[in-house]
């Protein structure tokens, strides 16, 4: 397993981790029915940390932030050496975890996206996992949460007997809603980003050569250009910009000042 622990990269501290040393710390949480927050940040949620100070300093109170695209997985390997063969792909790790949780008996708990993904990855996980309990399954309300609903749902997550909660609400959304909610949930939740409509079959994989070279954003931006470009015509060449300054020593990545009040409003 390799864990060296969190670097910065543009001011988000990453960890510099692979796939047995996530699930170790993942399992090692659930067993013990502690808090663990856990994201999986590409480009463009290293990005969203850059570009808002608040939010990086809500990404850098996670205990774990894997190096879900290629790019990260370079940062920390041409920064810091970290040797990492692969990256940390928050719907490989999803299913590395399910399968973990699935030999362990522990339940798992799925928010976010819509009732009819929901269904369609009860139904998928049930064949590939044929042990695996499913502890509950809510879809995403699509607002901002109500005063004390942050409790409620916490409340029903609780009373449900999970032990591992996975959320799927897309970044930053769910990395800030796992940021409200860690303190009020003793297990480990997972922000997976578009893991559950990967597994649900709403969303096709791009051919494991684009994954390898880091071409997944061209798959996406196919997928989906209105809604993308943005996202990675204008994100992909600052960060990429930003690293050689920090390589260089041109910039200096500052993390932003450490977060300390809880959100009190926040999407649902």
């Amino acid at each position: 397993m390799i864990d060296q622990g969190k670097q910065n990269v543009l001011g988000v501290e990453v960890s510099a981790v692979d796939y047995d040393s996530a699930v170790d710390k993942v399992m090692q949480a659930a067993r013990e029915q502690r808090s663990l927050a856990v994201t999986a940040l590409a480009v463009h949620g290293v990005m969203t940390g850059v570009q808002d100070k608040a939010h990086g300093a809500r990404l850098n109170s996670f205990d774990l932030v894997t190096p879900d695209g290629q790019p990260v997985r370079w940062a920390l390997n041409l920064l810091y050496h970290a040797q990492l063969a692969d990256r940390v792909y928050g719907p490989d790790l999803t299913l590395k975890v399910l399968a973990a949780s699935a030999a362990e008996g522990l339940p798992v708990y799925f928010y976010g996206s819509t009732q009819e993904t929901l269904d369609r990855l009860a139904a998928k996980l049930h064949e590939r996992f044929g042990d695996l309990k499913i502890a509950g399954m809510e879809p995403s309300k699509f607002r901002p949460a109500r005063d004390g609903e942050p409790e409620e749902i916490a409340a029903r997550i609780r009373s449900s007997g999970a032990r591992v909660v996975m959320v799927g609400l897309g970044c930053p959304r769910q990395e800030v809603f796992v940021y409200a909610m860690k303190h009020l949930v003793d297990a480990p939740m997972l922000a997976v980003g578009a893991a559950f409509d990967y597994h649900a079959g709403g969303l096709k994989n791009p051919p494991p050569w684009m994954q390898r070279y880091a071409l997944e954003w061209l798959w996406r931006l196919g997928l989906e250009p209105k809604r993308l470009w943005r996202r990675y015509i204008l994100l992909n060449p600052n960060y990429l910009a930003r690293l050689g300054a920090q390589k260089t020593r041109l910039w200096r990545a500052a993390p932003p000042p450490p977060a300390t009040e809880p959100l009190q409003h926040f999407a649902v």
